[in-house]
């Protein structure tokens, strides 16, 4: 199968030839289709498998026929809404690139930065927005946005929406877009509120699963740490020891950890940035410029980066702290391992984290191989007695899950993790874009179609 065999118009196949894709990954093998026939579609695909493509392509395309056919109109036709401003600016860059020939105006909201370019922008006319809630709605709120026009609507991650509380904002503006539409709709995972949103949007959809849900890639090698709290610090500096990490994504729960967390590396002279939502706009932007061109050895970031940032080959991703709600632990690591590049995903765990880890075990399916080979292990007392205490108060867990056994371990403690995990050089290349907030940000070429 190749994008030619899609039906694809020559503009758009001229762009994708540009960029250096030949295959289509299987969502975009499936989903394609189905949006140039103007169904409503439902994509349940983990990260890094090319969602962004699987919808990008056929609004293009959808929209070049249709102003073919009918005078051009300076109004938005196209909506995606994504959770991150991360994620809309790359979801931007891939617009930018599949439609350098085809003449659509595209352009990217989000908050954090002037109002006043994005507002600029809006008046002259475009015709995809790409934007996160709460900018679009301030907009819409100030009448510099109009959506009566919309023939497409895109949710892009909508269990990150979820998770972030935007949900009553995605449900303010669905209130706004025309009734007569074409729905995509997007999750890595579908937990029932997700369901429930997308059966009171979508019209007799057509559903893509390329994945189980809420799996992780077969392209990851995970390890786990058992570590006492305290030591954290001191296992990540002991792991960064290893020059094979050339660089390393580590992901915190907080602002304030992920700030901590660059402090201790600093002093210890490894090049270390942090990544969040305290952060401005232009800061994470060249924090992340950084990273991709490795003038940063470490990005430190908090879960507003689990699904927005997308950096070729990066071969290490370290949970200095495990997320309380496991579906982000699948998103996190899924940032290695992308395009069917190989990928080591380290996590640690602490007394007060296992419950979380129980959490995530039952979600993946399967337990992490534990790595016992470092000089900073939780004493198995600890482990053991935490565990019993969490079971004593109920089986633990954040779904109210039955009582269960040893959940933070495996038969086969220390077998097939990593100490280090050495494999691969970790190539960060590429350059951020759309740092204004606006729209034409380029792309680099040669890549495979798996953007997120």
């Amino acid at each position: 199968m190749s994008f030619e065999n899609l039906n694809l118009i020559e503009p758009i196949l001229r762009a994708l030839k540009t960029e250096g894709y030949t295959t289509p990954t299987p969502i975009q093998e499936q989903a394609i289709p189905i949006v140039l026939q103007h169904r409503d579609l439902l994509g349940c695909a983990q990260t890094g498998t090319g969602k962004t493509a699987a919808f990008a392509i056929p609004i293009l395309q959808l929209l070049y026929q249709d102003r073919l056919q009918h005078k051009e109109q300076k109004t938005i036709k196209a909506l995606i809404l994504t959770p991150t401003r991360e994620l809309a600016i790359q979801i931007d860059e891939s617009f930018a690139a599949y439609g350098k020939h085809t003449g659509l105006k595209h352009l990217v909201i989000f908050g954090g930065v002037s109002q006043n370019p994005q507002t600029e922008a809006l008046r002259r006319g475009v015709d995809i927005l790409v934007a996160t809630p709460g900018r679009l709605l301030d907009l819409m709120n100030q009448r510099y946005v109009n959506l009566e026009h919309i023939k497409m609507l895109v949710l892009d991650e909508a269990d990150r929406m979820l998770d972030m509380g935007f949900v009553h904002d995605v449900k303010k503006i669905m209130a706004k877009v025309p009734s007569k539409r074409q729905t995509l709709f997007f999750s890595a995972t579908m937990p029932n509120e997700i369901q429930q949103l997308a059966n009171t949007i979508l019209t007799k959809p057509e559903k893509v699963e390329v994945t189980p849900v809420s799996s992780t890639a077969d392209t990851i090698q995970q390890s786990l740490f058992y570590v006492e709290k305290n030591d954290k610090k001191s296992l990540l500096i002991h792991l960064l020891k290893d020059k094979n990490i050339k660089t390393a994504l580590v992901f915190t729960r907080t602002k304030h950890g992920a700030d901590k967390v660059v402090k201790d590396l600093i002093k210890v002279g490894i090049t270390a940035e942090a990544i969040h939502g305290n952060k401005s706009q232009n800061a994470r932007q060249r924090a992340l410029t950084n990273f991709k061109n490795r003038t940063t050895r470490v990005l430190i970031a908090t879960d507003i980066a689990a699904r927005g940032i997308d950096i070729d080959e990066l071969t290490h991703v370290i949970n200095y702290e495990l997320p309380n709600i496991p579906e982000t632990y699948v998103h996190r690591i899924g940032r290695t391992g992308r395009a069917g590049a190989s990928g080591i995903a380290l996590s640690f765990c602490d007394q007060e984290e296992i419950e979380f880890l129980r959490d995530i075990h039952k979600l993946i399916a399967k337990q992490i191989p534990v790595e016992e080979a470092h000089p900073y292990p939780m004493t198995p007392q600890s482990v053991v007695a935490n565990s019993q205490a969490s079971q004593a108060k109920g089986g633990g867990g954040r779904s109210g899950a039955p009582k269960r056994g040893r959940g933070f371990g495996s038969s086969g403690r220390g077998r097939g993790g990593t100490g280090s995990g050495t494999s691969g050089s970790g190539a960060g290349r590429g350059s951020s874009g759309g740092g204004s907030g606006m729209s034409g940000s380029s792309r680099n070429s040669g890549r495979n179609a798996r953007r997120d």
